[in-house]
């Protein structure tokens, strides 16, 4: 696979920011007041060391684009060459708004313990305007006119609202994963809130992902070409995101109206045990596949939707 290094640091990058985005957007619904000062979602450390792995991400990802298009290998990408892509080209243009987006998100990560919520909405805004410049690498970069447009702006929310996801599971991945005796019984009543509230905020992210996953598709493939999918390695690779995605949509119902419930009995019982680990392992599953779609995602962005498979 000759895209290998840009498919790989493109589905880092995309975790990363999706990540961190969608872990503030949470301590910003899930969490009240003190809560966001509190032990239950340590921010700042993360929030830190996250935006700097998006420079370093970024910086790499302009390395191994320039060297994809230009073909030849990393190290032999030259500086005329990079500055040329960088200055002359949107992508170019995409990467340094990313670039100073996430030096604002450094600092605004910086300043969570000092300004828990001006900070927040700092850090959720930069690396929002962060993601949206993810768009000019993959197939809405490249169209035009208006549907160029709408296609951007549908692709911009798909990814905001994958975010929301994704960074919600990884909250309360890392919430749930402590020890029940180590600090995490003393949080589960907040806990069990912030997941009733986490699956409002889903709901809503889910459908504007159907959504704009319909307009995504139609402004890639169109309406008339849908049959000339069927044999080609962008068909097969979009119909097991899809297939993942289901399964996503599946555990986050049995989630909400059996999980959530089962641990809002269990917590005034004293013996959450058993609602916990139903709540973990349901998460493993549904990280593990939230995981697939990034590669997928990636992945798919390399591709030619109707080119054949030789």
């Amino acid at each position: 696979m000759d895209n290998l290094p840009v498919i790989a640091i493109r589905f880092a990058l995309y975790a990363d920011l999706m990540v961190l985005a969608g872990m503030t957007a949470f301590s910003l619904y899930g969490l009240r007041g003190v809560e966001r000062s509190s032990g239950i979602l340590p921010l700042m450390r993360p929030a830190v060391g996250l935006a700097l792995l998006g420079l370093v991400l970024s910086g790499l990802g302009m390395l191994t684009l320039a060297a994809s298009m230009t073909g030849s290998s990393v190290w032999a990408v030259d500086g005329e060459t990079l500055g040329a892509i960088i200055s002359e080209s949107a992508i170019g243009s995409a990467w340094l708004v990313r670039m100073a987006a996430m030096s604002l998100a450094v600092l605004a990560a910086m300043v969570l313990g000092r300004n828990p919520v001006a900070g927040r909405i700092a850090l959720l805004a930069s690396t929002s305007i962060a993601i949206a410049t993810l768009v000019w690498t993959g197939h809405a970069g490249a169209t035009e006119g208006w549907i160029g447009t709408a296609h951007r702006i549908s692709d911009i929310t798909h990814m905001l609202a994958a975010a929301v996801w994704l960074g919600g599971l990884a909250a309360f991945a890392w919430i749930l994963f402590r020890p029940l005796n180590g600090g995490l019984r003393e949080y589960l009543p907040v806990a069990h809130r912030a997941l009733e509230q986490f699956s409002r905020i889903g709901t809503l992210a889910v459908g504007a992902l159907i959504a704009t996953g319909i307009v995504n598709s139609l402004a890639v493939i169109g309406i008339p070409q849908f049959s000339q999918l069927a044999q080609n390695d962008y068909a097969n690779l979009l119909g097991v995101k899809l297939l993942l995605f289901a399964a996503m949509l599946a555990l986050a119902a049995f989630n909400r109206w059996r999980l959530t419930p089962a641990l809002g009995i269990a917590i005034p019982n004293g013996s959450p045990a058993a609602a916990v680990a139903s709540l973990r392992r349901s998460l493993l599953f549904e990280s593990s596949a939230a995981i697939a779609i990034l590669a997928l995602v990636a992945w798919l962005g390399t591709l030619e939707p109707l080119a054949t498979s030789g």
